[in-house]
């Protein structure tokens, strides 16, 4: 049902679908946490990005696993690697 893309090189991420309205296209929020230098607070920073996706039935809500490839697009240089349950 979900094959998951053979591809070994690049850095991988994971977040959360928030827009799937084009056929090939997906655009997920990575989410990144890091200490603030000098207060300590917990900061948390959301990357929008756009994913290629050809193999998997994406929807909004849904968690997936993204890696980093050449640029598809202008915008697209990941590419949804497998939904996770």
């Amino acid at each position: 049902m979900n094959k998951p893309v053979e591809i070994t090189k690049g850095k991988v991420f994971s977040g959360e679908v928030i827009s799937a309205k084009t056929p090939m296209t997906v655009i997920v929020a990575v989410v990144s946490t890091h200490r603030h230098p000098l207060y300590k607070k917990a900061v948390k920073k959301t990357k929008h990005v756009a994913v290629h996706n050809t193999s998997l039935a994406l929807t909004v809500g849904d968690k997936v696993t993204i890696r980093e490839i050449r640029p598809v697009t202008k915008t697209k240089h990941f590419i949804a690697v497998e939904k996770i349950l």
